[in-house]
Order: structure tokens, then sequence, then C-alpha cells
């Protein structure tokens, strides 16, 4: 394709939101290499004369972030910076007709299915010999893997599948094929990903919750060293794959189930289709089960008629569940979703409060669980070097939002990409310090 500047074209692929995302760059930027083109992750703005962005429309903070995004490579393209502009991803989606309208700088909007109208604007087809060759961006040592696309279930508050659509599974052997291409490539841990993992397999040919399954075969690739799960739904949550976790080694004693509320009112308007006390039951059986297991959660604050009461339940589910990982979210008015026709009747300010309220707590929490740490040496995965540390992570931390472990580097060397034993001397609310042990526990 020509631009005014007659080099070749450089693209440069520009992310935001959710791993899901990442990977959907990942693949993207997987097609254009494979059909011949100079195309890059996030790089340096004056490196590339066309720009795709890859977008979120979860929340309005997300939303604000990709317009935002949107706008500044707009101005650039005014400036003559940059020759071409595309928008792809969750927002695209959801508010195409919009966008044309208001940003008409962008040369096209994509949604989340169009990959191939994409690539036909760089005269590139879409080339399914690469499906399970997926170049990633993230350190080598870890991939996210995603196993299945789109949600079937009928949350309130969320516009996943206005923007997804219904959920489709990927077929096991594809799955199984890129893993072992990620683990070929470098990858020690593999990060399973989906809205929800859960449903995986439900609209296969057998039929059925086949997660367990799953976890079995890839649990058997060579070279992958630890494999966690994120985002389980609790409602029919499969508990065979406990057994699983359990018994396989490599496959992380971590767990993380967005539960949203701790009110059984609350997840009866949220559409959860599960009581409170049905998931503190589901939290004990998981622990039971897979003893030592770490528990990530997310929470809302101020959904519609989220009253004083049912905040208060939730401070009190907080305080008896001790997660070991919690984020919380304030409740986003989005259109379209079953929420949006009740009345958003919670002020911003009260969402914010409540949310804070429970972050406070949970830094209690995560404080004392982190002390009992201390003196214990612990199998940490390096990710990189930062400020005069080497950062790394156990089984029990998933990269970007959980603890981390720092290792003074004028004390000790490790390679970044390996495992070495920590032992940990102090720790805080949110991280652990420690030396490299000689052997570990």
């Amino acid at each position: 394709m020509k631009t005014r500047s007659l080099k070749k074209d450089k693209i440069n692929i520009v992310t935001l939101g959710c791993s899901k995302n990442i990977v959907d760059s990942e693949v993207i930027l997987t097609q254009l290499r494979g059909n011949g083109l100079d195309a890059q992750h996030e790089a340096d703005q004056d490196q590339a004369n066309i720009v795709i962005i890859n977008t979120c429309g979860f929340i309005d903070r997300a939303k604000q972030e990709s317009i935002d995004t949107i706008l500044r490579f707009a101005d650039a393209k005014n400036e003559g910076r940059i020759d071409k502009l595309y928008v792809s991803g969750c927002l695209s989606q959801r508010y195409k007709d919009n966008l044309e309208a208001e940003i008409p700088e962008v040369d096209a909007f994509f949604g989340t299915m169009e990959l191939p109208l994409l690539l036909k604007k760089f005269n590139a087809d879409y080339k399914h010999e690469l499906i399970g060759e997926r170049l990633t961006t993230t350190a080598q040592h870890y991939a996210y893997l995603k196993i299945s696309e789109g949600c079937d279930r009928p949350c309130s508050f969320c516009a996943i599948p206005l923007m997804r659509g219904k959920h489709v599974s990927r077929p096991t052997d594809q799955i199984l094929t890129e893993a072992g291409h990620l683990a070929k490539n470098g990858a020690k841990e593999i990060i399973l990903i989906a809205q929800d993992l859960t449903y995986y397999g439900l609209d296969l040919p057998n039929k059925g919750r086949q997660l367990a399954d799953l976890l079995k075969r890839l649990s058997d690739v060579p070279g992958i060293d630890w494999i966690r799960l994120q985002y389980a739904y609790p409602a029919g949550f499969p508990l065979e794959i406990l057994d699983v976790m359990a018994e396989r080694a490599n496959i992380c004693k971590y767990l993380d189930m967005p539960l949203q509320h701790g009110s059984t009112k609350m997840l009866k308007l949220m559409r959860r289709g599960i009581t409170r006390e049905k998931t503190e039951d589901l939290i004990a059986t998981i622990r039971a089960k897979v003893p030592g297991i770490a528990l990530r959660t997310t929470l809302i604050a101020g959904h519609p008629g989220e009253t004083e009461d049912e905040f208060a339940e939730m401070v009190s589910f907080v305080e008896r569940a001790r997660f070991d990982r919690l984020g919380i979210f304030t409740y986003s008015h989005e259109e379209n979703t079953h929420a949006h026709s009740m009345d958003d009747n919670v002020p911003q300010t009260v969402k914010e409060e409540r949310a804070a309220e429970i972050m406070q707590i949970q830094e209690q929490i995560s404080a004392e669980i982190n002390a009992t740490k201390v003196g214990r040496t612990l199998s940490v995965l390096f990710d990189r070097k930062e400020g005069g540390y080497f950062i790394g992570r156990t089984e029990h931390d998933s990269p970007e939002v959980d603890n981390e472990v720092l290792v003074d580097a004028k004390k000790h060397f490790v390679r970044i990409g390996d495992f070495a034993p920590v032992t940990i001397t102090s720790a805080t609310e949110f991280d652990l310090f420690g030396e490299v042990a000689a052997n570990p526990n």
C-alpha cells in the first residue's frame, strides 16, 4: 500500500485492556508478519507510519482510555506523523457507528471478530496455518493462552457478550498445539484465560464441561512448569478440576474467581446464579481439596440496589473469606446491559468510598498472610530487573496484578526467566523481599 513517504510501511499495534486483548493483538501481529509486513507491538511512536489500536470497552474508565488514545493518534495523523490509523477491539465493536462519526481521522474501524477484514487493508490474507504459532509480546518465559471466546452468562452489569458474542470453545487439539509451540519458544508458564474458563467444552461435540481433561493434557506438554487459571465462574463450578490441580505439580495452586459481591440479595440482582452461602461453601471446598491454594477475586461496589446493609454484608464476607488477592471495581452503568434498566442510585463518591474501604481491609489481610511467609523458602520465577532489584513471582501470583518478590541485585544474581529458591526475609502488604537460597525447603 502506498504512503506519502514512499518508504516501506511500518505498523505499530497498540493494546489497551485485559490479557484477552493482548492475545488478540499477538494474533494480529502474527498474521501481519506472516504476510511479510513489518509490524511491531507497542513500538516507539516515531518508528511506524501506520497504527492499529486494539481497544477496550469494558467500563467507563477503560472506554475513556481507549478514546484518549485514539484521539492522540488522530492528532498525530493530522500533524503528518503517521499515515494511516485503524481501530479494532471491544470499543470499536460496541460503538463503531458513533466513533466513525466523531473521529473521522480513523481510516477504518473493526470489531472483535473482523481480523480478516483488517488484514485486507494491508492486502494480506488470513493464514490458517499460523493458528497455534502465535508470536508473543509478553516476556518470553510466560504467555497467555485463550481457550474460548465470548460468554453465555447473563450477569446484569457486564457488556462483554455485547462485544465478544456467545461462548465458543476452541478445539482441544488446537489449544494443545499452541501450548506446545509456546513451550518450544521458551514459555515456562502458561496462563489460561477466557471470559469463563469453567464453561469450556459445553459447546464442543462431546458436550459437557471439559476443563479438567484439558488441564490433564496441558500438564503433559513438555517444558511447561506452571499452568495458571484465570477467570473461573463460581456458579456450576466443575469440582473435578480441583482433583487435577491437587495431583499435578505443574498446575499452580492459584485460582482467579471473580465473585462480584458478598450479599445474596446483590448476587441475585447481579444475576450471578449463586448465593453467598453457596459461595462460601465453594471456597471451603476449594481450600480443602487444594491445600495452600491462593484465591484471587474481584468485587463490584455500588451496583444498583446496593444499600449500606448489602455493603456491610460484603465487608463481612471479605473479612471471613480472607482472600489472598482481591481487586474491586466501582459499578459502571453500561448501555444495553440488564442493570442499565435499573436506577444507578449509588453516588460515585459513595462507590469510591466503599471500594476504598474494601481495599483497606484487604491490605490488612494481605499483610497478615504475607507475614506468615517470612522465613520460608519459595520457588520464584523472575520476570525482570528494575530499580536495583530482581523481581519475580511465586506460583500464587499472576503477572501485572498480584504480589511480587524482590531480591537485591547488589547481593544476588538471577537470570530473567529462570526459577530460583528465595528465602523470604520481610514482607509488606503486597510485596515480599528475600534472598536467593542454596536449596529450597
